[in-house]
């Protein structure tokens, strides 16, 4: 599902504008990066929780030229199912 997909979604489930529909999905991704960066935890009951993980820097490897690269610390979002969540897929049987 893409984010057109999802914002047409909502429009029709809730009966509602398209241009209503975009501005609450922005809203909400937005307030989710918002907290993302300010580096507090999203925790969505029954579906997961979306927290930053740090990676520290290393030294690595070009696998097409072989030459030592520095790879430089980052931070980079991390999800993990929901309990409730992965139950529904594991029940869904596909």
């Amino acid at each position: 599902m893409t984010r057109s997909d999802l914002i047409e979604k909502l429009a029709i489930e809730k009966r509602i504008s398209i241009t209503v529909a975009e501005a609450i999905v922005l809203e909400v991704f937005g307030s989710m990066t918002d907290t993302l960066i300010a580096g507090d935890r999203i925790e969505i009951r029954g579906f997961g929780s979306f927290e930053l993980r740090q990676y520290d820097g290393h030294t690595g490897r070009n696998p097409r030229t072989g030459i030592e690269v520095t790879v430089k610390p980052k931070k980079l979002p991390f999800f993990r199912v929901g309990k409730e969540l992965k139950e529904r897929i594991m029940d869904s049987g596909k």
